[in-house]
């Protein structure tokens, strides 16, 4: 249910728009301050592209802008590009996942690709969420913390590094009791 919950109707909206548009000699880009990007007439490839939205760069792009957020403490900066990384990750995971089902028996090659971005997608979801959290406990907001560092236990498991970064964020904001020691 909360996967659901983490698709916006905006970012939805944007998932139905043709995802391959006509080129372009000089086409700008958003990220850009109005300087024209080179196009490439051989690369009609546009999600490889590095100003992609629905792209791991595009989303290793807006983690980047995040931390240069938080460098300055633009906090709010910070956690809407953050939760737009968690949104793209998110997406594409799933879509890598849905793809390697789909050749699961039928294309080994592919469905063991695919797989494996879905994970790797799914991990970086995992660390956007996880610097989202840290950010609202930053903003002293741990009531939205909570729960996204429960996603993040739920996803990685708690004997992983990340899952006991999380199970520790945790039990410093006081929700819950126990300290957790994975030499046990």
């Amino acid at each position: 249910m909360l996967k659901s919950t983490i698709a916006s109707f905006g970012f939805l909206y944007f998932l139905s728009l043709p995802l391959v548009l006509p080129l372009r000699a000089e086409e700008t880009t958003p990220a850009q301050t109005g300087a024209p990007r080179q196009v490439t007439p051989n690369n009609l490839r546009p999600l490889t592209q590095s100003d992609s939205l629905l792209s791991v760069q595009g989303g290793r792009r807006l983690m980047d802008e995040a931390a240069y957020a938080i460098e300055n403490q633009e906090y709010e900066l910070a956690a809407s590009k953050l939760d737009d990384a968690r949104k793209i990750f998110n997406q594409l995971s799933n879509f890598y996942l849905k793809l390697a089902q789909s050749f699961s028996g039928i294309e080994n090659r592919i469905f063991e690709e695919q797989r494996v971005k879905a994970r790797d997608t799914a991990q970086m979801r995992d660390e956007a969420t996880y610097q989202l959290a840290l950010v609202y406990r930053a903003k002293n907001q741990p009531e939205l913390a909570v729960p996204l560092l429960v996603q993040v236990i739920d996803s990685q498991n708690p004997t992983t590094e990340l899952g006991q970064k999380c199970y520790q964020q945790l039990l410093e904001i006081g929700f819950v009791d126990s300290a957790y020691s994975s030499e046990l």
